[in-house]
């Protein structure tokens, strides 16, 4: 594995370049996953049938991070979180809380608390919890007054960006609800509550409409729409982008209009899907502070390695830019490997930070037993830090 030599090129010390590259830093012990990219946080054998999913990372203000993860595949139970804790930029991460009953969750810090929303369980209901000591302990939610917001069905989502926007606070999520199996049943939806609110309690909250896929969309080729993001665009509205199952490889992105007051979500299919580097798997897009462009960690897949199902394909992670949420241009290759049948570096989540991106991934790499399953049950959570990412140039 050689991550692209742009990638690291900003990095100013060894140490930093040591811990991209995955190297111990100096006086550590080695340790036998050191050739995995990046710090790892967490490491779940194949052997275990206990996959790592839904990566999430927030920065507290006192300069602290934290992570969390849930487990699935045949040997996890579908419904557990777990949180984790790094005093020290990253390079060491411990496990402080494992929460049973929360999964597909977005990790967020609000009004000086932190938060886990997402769902229940696999296609659960949608819950919220909210911790005030910075992650060790959290609420339960029970019912509608302390986190319970939707249990009147099939509910899914990812860790995507949850945004605060004209004193409202906002998150995509979509229903398991519609005709047949995965993809075709994903209806999207908004959800938002207004910012000083109780976010635990479901009456705070407005859930717009829900669209469901056609599917004679894109040429007869669109299998549907899943793990959408909240984001602000450059005119001041709300949309929700949601990745785009399709088996063409000119992968495309979907960009959802939300209402001002978050009621009704519209979609125009002959103008509102764009194409999107990566758009088959899941991204995250947050909006630079410095400018108001739009950057994502996204797994492109470069023209010379389209030999596989593009929704598979996730052995390369790209930094990609837009200043207007509708063309979007490759920065940075910053992960890859040769091998795209077991290894991937996937549903990234991530925050600016300064002059840098820190991220955490899902990656599927070589362990000392057999590996992982494939490229898409992952054996590791790993940390990542991308220094200086605006001076990137882009690729091409």
């Amino acid at each position: 594995m050689v991550p692209h030599p742009r990638t690291f090129r900003s990095i100013g010390t060894l140490l930093l370049s040591a811990l991209a590259f995955g190297f111990p830093p100096p006086g550590a012990a080695l340790r036998p996953d050191t050739r995995v990219p990046g710090v790892v946080i967490a490491h779940s054998p194949a052997a275990t049938r206990q996959y790592i999913g839904s990566p999430s990372l927030a920065a507290l203000p006192d300069g602290t991070y934290r992570a969390s993860h849930d487990l699935f595949g045949p040997g996890s139970t579908l419904n557990r979180t777990r949180v984790f804790a790094s005093s020290d930029r990253g390079l060491r991460w411990e496990m402080i809380a494992e929460i049973e009953g929360q999964w597909w969750s977005t990790l967020f810090l609000h009004r000086g608390s932190l938060y886990l929303l997402g769902t229940s369980r696999e296609n659960g209901h949608a819950v919220i919890r909210r911790s005030t000591d910075t992650g060790k302990t959290w609420t339960t939610p029970a019912d509608a007054s302390s986190g319970l917001l939707l249990a009147d069905g099939r509910y899914h989502c990812a860790p995507v960006s949850v945004v605060e926007h004209q004193g409202r606070v906002w998150r995509a999520m979509e229903d398991a609800m519609g005709p047949a199996g995965w993809g075709t049943h994903f209806n999207a939806f908004m959800m938002s509550a207004p910012a000083d609110s109780d976010l635990l309690r479901a009456s705070s909250w407005t859930f717009s409409n829900r669209l469901g896929r056609d599917p004679g969309w894109l040429g007869g080729r669109f299998g549907g729409w899943l793990e959408g993001n909240a984001v602000v665009t450059p005119d001041g509205g709300i949309v929700d982008i949601l990745r785009v199952d399709s088996p063409a490889d000119d992968e495309k992105a979907a960009i959802l209009r939300v209402s001002a007051d978050g009621q009704t979500v519209t979609f125009d299919p002959q103008r509102d899907f764009v194409d999107f580097p990566g758009g088959a798997k899941k991204f995250t897009i947050r909006r630079d502070p410095s400018d108001g462009s739009y950057w994502a960690l996204s797994n492109h897949v470069p023209a010379e390695r389209r030999r596989g199902q593009p929704s598979r394909t996730r052995n390369t992670l790209a930094l990609i830019r837009s200043a207007d949420l509708r063309s979007w241009v490759v920065r940075s290759i910053f992960l890859q490997h040769d091998d795209a049948a077991t290894h991937g570096f996937q549903y990234a989540d991530w925050q600016f930070e300064g002059e840098d991106i820190i991220a955490v991934v899902r990656t599927a790499f070589d362990d000392d037993g057999t590996g992982a399953n494939n490229q898409h049950d992952a054996n590791y959570l790993t940390f990542h830090r991308i220094e200086g990412f605006r001076r990137l140039r882009p690729i091409g």
